[in-house]
């Protein structure tokens, strides 16, 4: 399926290129002065770092140990960047694409939901399903692994509603300069994948199926971590 590379994505005041590399580097978003946004019935964690342990998790969502582990210590390593950690988002690029591998963890219940995402066409090139490269340069179309911290609710002209991603990582800090971002996308829906046996591929960003996308961008947010490894 072809994808346009030049769709404009607005970022607060700034514009991106959807899922492609941009000739200028946009404002990155400073969480630093963020403060926590939770509803009054919910009670974050205390942000301090090595106090978060998390409740033993829904049995019936296997999540990677190892995956688990490292995003537990990116909480703490960019707390700063991250004030909020109700919950988390991980996304296991060891899985084959037509696999439910995004995951949403809930700190403080256990709870695990789990979804579809995509991967680049340049970590994928043969479109085998599996993810078997990953770089943070502009225009090679692969997926970025590391912590990013959610950025917020977007709209973009070519890709619509969307979550914008800040890296924070030497593996991922072009998020912005490169547009990738959390969209809907046709080639992520569950027909695609009926059709085809797997999901297609993205420019790097993490597309999800449209019917996903309103729940994930609203509970996304701003301030959350997104970590995403093989």
């Amino acid at each position: 399926m072809r994808l346009s590379r030049r769709g404009m994505i607005l970022g607060g005041s700034a514009l991106l290129t959807g899922c492609a590399s941009a000739s200028a580097k946009a404002p990155i978003t400073t969480l630093a002065q963020a403060a926590p946004i939770a509803s009054p019935s919910v009670e974050l964690p205390v942000i301090q770092t090595g106090v978060l342990t998390p409740p033993p998790l829904d049995p019936r969502r296997h999540v990677r140990k190892e995956l688990m582990d490292r995003a537990m210590a990116a909480l703490d390593t960019h707390h700063r960047r991250l004030p909020l950690r109700d919950r988390m988002y991980l996304v296991d690029f060891k899985k084959f694409s037509g696999e439910e591998r995004l995951y949403e963890v809930d700190l403080i219940s256990g709870e695990v939901k789990v979804l579809r995402t995509c991967h680049g066409r340049g970590s994928d090139p043969s479109h085998s399903g599996y993810a078997q490269r990953f770089s943070n340069t502009p225009d090679s179309n692969m997926s970025s692994v590391g912590a990013y911290a959610t950025a917020g609710a977007s709209w973009g002209r070519q890709q619509g509603p969307n979550v914008l991603l800040d890296g924070l990582e030497y593996t991922n800090d072009k998020a912005r300069e490169r547009a990738i971002i959390i969209h809907g996308a046709d080639y992520a829906d569950p027909q695609f994948l009926a059709r085809e046996g797997k999901l297609g591929r993205s420019y790097g960003c993490f597309s999800v199926a449209h019917t996903d996308l309103p729940d994930l961008r609203e509970r996304m947010g701003e301030g959350r971590l997104l970590y995403a490894a093989a």
